[in-house]
This record gives structure tokens, sequence and C-alpha cells, in this order.
């Protein structure tokens, strides 16, 4: 029997109906951790969808759900045959540990039970921006998962689009950022950030959009070179759709990147533990769990927050 019984989480009763409770939490079983968190970030993708009632119906969608899959925490509770020490430091992609109430993706609490061969030894001197390791995962894989050319231009200068450069400047490359917004052209590592209107190339190799903005396809088939290839990174709930002559005159080449795999977690966090790729600067706002309500609203209106992280260490 584990000393933990329930937790404080974030619950989402349906489409803007959210609010932090109490839930039951399973026992551990064995090869189980129990997760003390500290931090978990907002994602403003697929969290937005589910928090705005927009989310696609696919298997296992439904509410009342927790949400969550950017977390980081102690072990304090492991199991026979967990593989996980208590008193490590790790980052959990999410949960399913609450009982009647789904996991989707689960990581916005404060305990969580899962599967201690999901979870991933950090830092602790990582902090919060252990939370991050979720998103740089994501880019690492739209990157290497199944092609290997980098970016020559990367849409958007959001916190994908900015861990999509860093990695691609970590590899060699020279990418060009778009971004429209004056307020988010700040902060390259590296690289430019233009206005789209600013930026006259017409031959780029790769583009990668990491805007979720499915209207942008035909201004991005006509910026790329014959034979250029289109990633599209971001997660998209309209249409995809184009006219097909100049997609065929190019030749474009489509792709989509999926979510991020254990590899790419593992290369991810090497990355950082060797210092080519920092995860600094990319956490704009930070609130306590108990605001969850304020916290979520700013993290999806304000375009001045690249990430909100919710800080649960004074949430019992």
């Amino acid at each position: 029997m584990s000393l933990v019984t329930d937790t404080a989480a974030i619950i989402l009763e349906g489409p803007r109906a959210l609010d932090l409770a109490t839930l039951p939490i399973d026992d551990p079983s064995d090869g189980d951790v129990v997760v003390e968190i500290t931090h978990s970030g907002i994602s403003t993708g697929t969290e937005k969808l589910f928090w705005s009632g927009d989310m696609p119906n696919f298997p296992g969608m439904g509410y009342p759900l927790v949400p969550g899959y950017e977390s980081v925490g102690e072990v304090v509770e492991a199991r026979r045959g967990a593989g996980i020490a208590v008193g490590t430091r790790v980052f959990v992609p999410g949960a399913d540990c609450y009982g009647a109430v789904r996991g989707l993706f689960g990581g916005a609490a404060r305990r969580v039970v899962t599967s201690g061969a999901r979870v991933t030894p950090i830092d602790a001197a990582l902090g919060a921006d252990g939370a991050l390791l979720a998103l740089a995962a994501t880019a690492r894989h739209a990157i290497a998962g199944l092609r290997t050319e980098l970016p020559d231009l990367i849409v958007g200068h959001g916190t994908l689009g900015r861990l999509l450069a860093r990695l691609t400047v970590a590899a060699g490359g020279h990418p060009v950022v778009w971004e429209i917004d004056a307020a988010r052209r700040g902060g390259a590592q590296g690289y430019d950030v233009l206005h789209p209107d600013a930026d006259e190339t017409r031959d780029y190799g790769t583009i990668f959009d990491a805007s979720g903005r499915a209207d942008l396809l035909p201004d991005l088939i006509a910026r790329i070179a014959r034979g250029g290839e289109i990633v599209l990174a971001g997660f998209y709930t309209d249409p995809i759709s184009f006219a097909f002559p100049p997609a065929f005159m190019k030749e474009a080449r489509l792709r989509i990147a999926a979510e991020w795999t254990p590899q790419d977690m593992r290369v991810t966090v090497d990355l950082v533990r060797s210092g080519a790729l920092s995860l600094g600067g990319l956490i704009t706002h930070t609130e306590p769990a108990g605001k969850a309500v304020a916290a979520y609203e700013t993290a999806f209106s304000d375009p001045a927050c690249l990430k909100m992280i919710l800080d649960w260490k004074d949430v019992a």
C-alpha cells in the first residue's frame, strides 16, 4: 500500500471548465514510481486544444481529464523493478493514474504514479527548465526523425521554433526564422529572425513550420526550391490544403513530424548535459499551481508568453 492516496491536479471538466481539484490516485504496482512534481509546463499546442474544445476526436479522448506532458519532479516511492532510485530527479511525460478521470496527458498534478520506464533521469540543476525537454525532444525528432536535412527556414519564433533553431545551430546549420510578431523577434542565439515580408528568398531547400497555421502552406510552397521539403512540426486542427500546380512545378515534398521517441529524449538530454543545447531563456512566465485558472488564460492569450510554468511546491 502506498502512502500516497490522492493528489492535487488540474482537471478539465469540459472546454474552458478548468480547476485545481483533489483526485484519488492509483496504488503503484511493481515497476512503478511515485513522483512528486515540482514544475509542469502548459502546452500552447495540444493542451490549448483540450482547453478550448477544438481537439479533434481520437481514441481515448473525452472529459473529465488531467492535461500536461511537461513535468519534472522527484521520485518519492519506487516499487520493485522500477529501475529508478528514490530521490532521483526526473522528467515525466504524463501519467494515467486518476481512476475514472482520464490522464490526457496527466502530468499536471502534484503527485503522479507511472512506470519507471517512462520517466527520464535529469540533472537537478535544470530546475524548471527540465519541463522543456518534451518540446526539445519534439524539435529533435522533427529534425532527425525520418530524414536528416536541417531546416533552412523555420516559421515561428515561439518555444518550439526557438528550440528547432538552437538544435539546427548546434548541428552546424544556419537557419533563418520568420516571425510576424515584433515582440517575439528577440532572443535569437546564432541565427537571424525576420518578418516574412523582409525575406525575398524563393529557394529554401527545407522549411520547418512551427506555427501550427495550416493556411501558410501555399506561401511556403512558393518559397521552396525544386524538390524542396516542407516539414509540419506543429499541430494542426484546420484541414491542410494547397493548390496542386505550384507544388507540382516544385516537385514539393511534405512531411509531418510526429511526437518524440525515447531515443529522441535520450539524445536531447545528452545535448543539454553536454552544453550543446541550452534550454535557458524560454520560460517567460511562472505561476503557483494554485493560480492555475489565470495561468492557463495567460498561456493561451498573451503573445508575450512563450512558456508558462506551474510551480507546485506550495500545493499539498
